[in-house]
Order: C-alpha cells, then sequence, then structure tokens
C-alpha cells in the first residue's frame, strides 16, 4: 500500500494532465508496491478534486467486461469508474478533438436507474427491477497516462487504468430508451461505422454474458465502502466491442438496429 499522503498528489497529477492534454509516466512503473486499493484510493481522490472544481457526478462506467480485456489487463474482473456532468455530450455532436489526448469509442448500453441499489447480494433480476431504461451509449475514452512507459516501452497496468477513472472521457447517450423488460439484452448489438466504413460490432452477451450483470457486480464491489447506485444514475454496462481511435475529421454512427443509433463528428 502506498502512503495516503500520495494519493492527493497523484490525483493533481491526473488534474494536470487533463488540462494540459499532455499524459504522465505510469503510476505503476513508479510505485512497484501500489495495490488495486490504491489505484481506487487515487480515483476517489481525482474525484473529490473534481467535485471541488465544480463538477457533478451523474452515475458510472463499468470497463474491462469482456473476458479477452480481462486476459490482456492480466485481471478476473472488471473495473469502474465515476462519470462526471462534464463528461456528457450530446447525440450529434461536434466534438472538438483538442479537448482529449488519445480519445477512442467503445459501443455499450447504459442502465439508467430509477430505484437505488444497494449491495451486497445485488442480482440482475434486482438490476432490471431497478432500472427505469436502457438506452444505447457511446462511451469516448482518454488516458491521462501513458499507455506505454516513455523509458521501458511497458504498457500500463490496470492500476494505471483504475487510477485514471478506469479511463473514461466522454459519453453520448442516443437512439430509443427501452423498458428492461422489452429486448434480449443478450442479444442487442450494434454496428460501428466510421467514416462510413463498419470498424466494429457486437453484442450484449459480450459483457459478462448480459449487460446487466456488470450492474449488479458494481452494486456489490462499492457496498464496502458504503456506496450504492442511486436512482437517477447513469450506469454504463460495458463495451461489447473494441476501442476505436477519434481523430479531427472522423465521423462515428453507431447503427443499433431496432434501438436506434448515435452520431458524432471530430472537429
Amino acid at each position: 500500500m502506498l502512503d495516503p499522503v500520495l494519493y492527493t498528489q497523484l490525483a493533481k497529477e491526473l488534474q494536470a494532465a487533463e488540462a494540459s492534454r499532455v499524459q504522465i509516466e505510469q503510476f505503476s512503473r513508479r510505485y512497484a508496491g501500489m495495490t488495486i486499493d490504491d489505484s481506487y484510493a487515487i480515483q476517489r481522490e481525482w474525484i473529490r478534486l473534481q467535485r471541488e472544481a465544480g463538477r457533478r457526478p451523474v452515475g458510472r462506467k463499468i470497463g474491462l467486461t469482456s473476458r479477452a480485456m480481462q486476459i490482456a489487463a492480466q485481471i478476473t474482473e472488471p473495473d469502474h469508474g465515476v462519470l462526471l456532468d462534464s463528461m456528457v455530450l450530446r447525440d450529434g455532436a461536434e466534438i472538438e478533438a483538442s479537448r482529449f489526448i488519445v480519445p477512442r469509442f467503445e459501443v455499450e448500453l447504459a442502465f439508467v436507474l430509477g430505484r437505488r441499489l444497494q449491495g451486497p447480494n445485488v442480482t440482475l433480476c434486482d438490476v432490471l427491477n431497478a432500472t427505469d431504461y436502457v438506452v444505447p451509449a457511446l462511451e469516448l475514452i482518454d488516458a491521462r497516462i501513458e499507455q506505454f512507459d516513455r523509458h521501458t516501452k511497458a504498457p500500463r497496468t490496470v492500476l494505471d487504468t483504475i487510477a485514471d477513472n478506469a479511463a473514461n472521457g466522454g459519453i453520448i447517450l442516443g437512439g430509443r430508451p427501452m423498458k428492461p423488460d422489452a429486448v434480449d439484452w443478450r442479444w442487442a448489438g450494434a454496428l460501428l461505422f466510421k467514416n462510413g466504413v463498419i470498424e466494429e460490432s457486437g453484442l450484449g452477451a459480450a459483457v459478462l454474458n448480459h449487460p446487466g450483470n456488470g450492474v449488479a457486480w458494481l452494486a456489490n464491489k462499492i457496498a464496502p465502502y458504503g456506496e450504492s447506485l442511486d436512482a437517477g444514475d447513469i450506469v454504463l454496462g460495458g463495451s461489447f466491442t473494441r476501442p476505436v481511435a477519434c481523430a479531427a475529421g472522423d465521423t462515428f454512427h453507431a447503427d443499433y438496429g431496432p434501438l436506434g443509433s448515435i452520431s458524432a463528428r471530430f472537429i
């Protein structure tokens, strides 16, 4: 475990990286004894600083939900981060690429809660009963921490990603809101177009066999800290595609079939 004094210091480094658009060195390489608990403590401190700056939490995100991504990250469970009001982007928006460092889009489903979910022992059925509606979403992930160490070229680890608020940069909600019992979410799918070309496709079942399972996992994961998922929260269930890079001039269109679509353009 790290000295708790470091949590604020490292959170301020993340805040400065976001403001300057310059990535910082990997925490995991700088502090050999760092643990996942340290990473979440840094994340919580970063969120505290964001709230002091006037930003407001609007929900949560779940990452590393697919088996392939967990193997790549050398972990056995997902990770999670906090969504802030400043991250919410409009469907059809023109997004300034210079606002981000290395932006990439992922295709997801968002659960908007009508009732509070408090762990432990939250199940998929509890999630569906507590959900007001499910809506298509694109998550814009970004990285304040270097993907490859500037000295050794070693890739960052999940310790860095968690500390960096699970790499969240923005979200776009769109399409048609649907009641949780109206669709078999395991078979809800999407095509992600970049500049008119299909770059990715996938199904909801790629997320822990049902995207709602990620929401249940999260409610149980944060319960020991006295935290819950609350009514009105937006919860991103996890991506069922690989991330696709974004740059100025790119246009994106995510087609969810009967669930509608989402579009965005980078300028």
